[in-house]
């Protein structure tokens, strides 16, 4: 695996079932798969949950006048357990409809743990990243996980 970035991690209110749902199903995942400030494309979201299955998201960044696209490739389905997937990255919306598998790419590693009625989640990204960019994206990532628990709240 390449370079270490960073990892978020937190516990949710709900059991570990329900909280693998909502990063596996693709209406859940587009219900809350953005920061908070923003939202998600409607009707673009896929999530194909097993090992070599397409996953795609596109948020809305209505401030900077642009789409962000993101899309993979599961590397690693435990169910209940682990995800790994490949993450890709453009604003180009061809280049996110034809999902390239040769594009340039990080390594995503979710990770759950069932604590009683609660879970822990820890979201863990690879790859090459210049430094003064990773707080930044750390921080992005603590908001995903912000709109996950009020996903799972509501």
């Amino acid at each position: 695996m390449s370079r270490f970035l960073y990892s978020v991690e937190r516990e949710y209110a709900h059991p570990v079932d329900v909280v693998w749902s909502a990063w596996t199903d693709a209406a859940q995942l587009e219900s809350w798969y953005h920061p908070t400030i923003l939202t998600s494309v409607p009707g673009l979201t896929v999530s194909d949950a097993r090992v070599g299955g397409l996953w795609k998201c596109a948020v809305d960044v209505p401030m900077n006048d642009f789409v962000a696209y993101f899309w993979g490739r599961y590397s690693v389905v435990e169910p209940l357990s682990r995800l790994e997937h490949s993450l890709s990255y453009s604003q180009d919306r061809a280049e996110f409809d034809a999902a390239p598998e040769d594009a340039p790419a990080h390594q995503i590693v979710v990770e759950f743990d069932a604590r009683g009625n609660t879970s822990w989640v820890k979201f863990s990204q690879f790859g090459d990243m210049p430094d003064e960019q990773i707080d930044a994206t750390r921080d992005g990532m603590t908001s995903y996980f912000d709109s996950l628990e009020m996903f799972l709240d509501e």
